[in-house]
């Protein structure tokens, strides 16, 4: 009798725990919302700064990538718990490149893989990107000059 007793509140223990871990997990809600900022150096020695605008809203996520033709809208995003995925179509003289990113993020800063077929081949780069605050601060005001 006295082993049963010890058993079942062993059980319920492990219970409340895992509830209270789950709860946690949940009161930390990622935020995506806002610009984010990597840079890569390509082949020939050049760095390049890429900008993520992403956006969570009703657990959706979305979002455009910067490109040298301008903003590409993010495709099959998704945010589940801290990992995040989506992909980015690019055209270059008349071929479409699809680029898969997955990453986990952290804080302010996302980082993960980003993989591309290239030839046949699949080519894979690590990317990180930090969120970019200065494209966040509201801009100075200035003080109306005095008479």
């Amino acid at each position: 009798m006295k082993t049963s007793i010890k058993l079942i509140t062993q059980i319920i223990v492990c219970l409340a725990l895992t509830l209270c871990s789950a709860a946690r997990a949940e009161d930390k809600k990622i935020d995506l919302n806002g610009s984010w900022k990597s840079s890569t150096t390509n082949q020939n020695g050049q760095a390049r700064e890429t900008i993520y605008k992403l956006k969570v809203e009703d657990g959706k996520l979305s979002g455009t990538v910067s490109g040298r033709n301008g903003d590409i809208a993010i495709e099959d995003a998704k945010l589940t718990g801290d990992e995040i995925t989506f992909s980015v179509t690019r055209e270059n003289n008349g071929n479409k490149v699809v680029i898969k990113y997955t990453g986990k993020v952290n804080g302010d800063t996302i980082k993960g893989k980003a993989e591309s077929q290239r030839d046949g081949k699949t080519q894979s780069r690590d990317w990180e990107a930090k969120r970019n605050t200065a494209a966040t601060k509201a801009p100075d005001k200035k003080e109306p000059a005095s008479k």
